[in-house]
């Protein structure tokens, strides 16, 4: 199993959104961003890491969610780690994905999400409020 991070970045009560490049796995999908942890890398490190190198921002972690397998049709099986983030600093530019959007609770569904991230918009959807007022 590969462990994978990704961000749910808040920034003025919305959640930032990237869409996959033709160039990636799963073309066209919206995906909360992050990446593979590297081996001897924690999973914090890593999204450190992958939100600076994919959209060069800084981030600060706020909360750890439960995590979620999910299997690929290639056989490729992935431990899927969220993390609640905030914006910190930084003009976002993307080196990889093809769009980005920054998504209101309204909004959460309007994308074509790949099918590992369906359960962490499910479930930011049913913490949508609280999220907002401790945030």
């Amino acid at each position: 199993m590969i462990p994978v991070t990704c961000a749910i970045i808040l920034f003025e009560g919305k959640v930032l959104a990237t869409q996959r490049s033709e160039s990636m796995n799963l073309p066209g999908f919206w995906e909360f961003p992050g990446g593979k942890v590297e081996s001897g890398e924690s999973p914090e490190d890593c999204l450190h890491r992958e939100i600076k190198e994919e959209l060069n921002i800084e981030i600060d972690l706020l909360e750890s969610w439960d995590s979620s397998e999910h299997s690929y049709q290639r056989g490729k099986t992935i431990q899927l780690i969220p993390f609640l983030a905030s914006y910190k600093a930084g003009e976002l530019i993307l080196s990889e994905h093809a769009a980005y959007r920054w998504l209101g609770s309204s909004e959460l569904f309007e994308v074509n999400w790949a099918q590992a991230d369906i359960p962490i918009v499910q479930e930011l959807s049913r913490k949508w409020e609280s999220i907002q007022k401790n945030y």
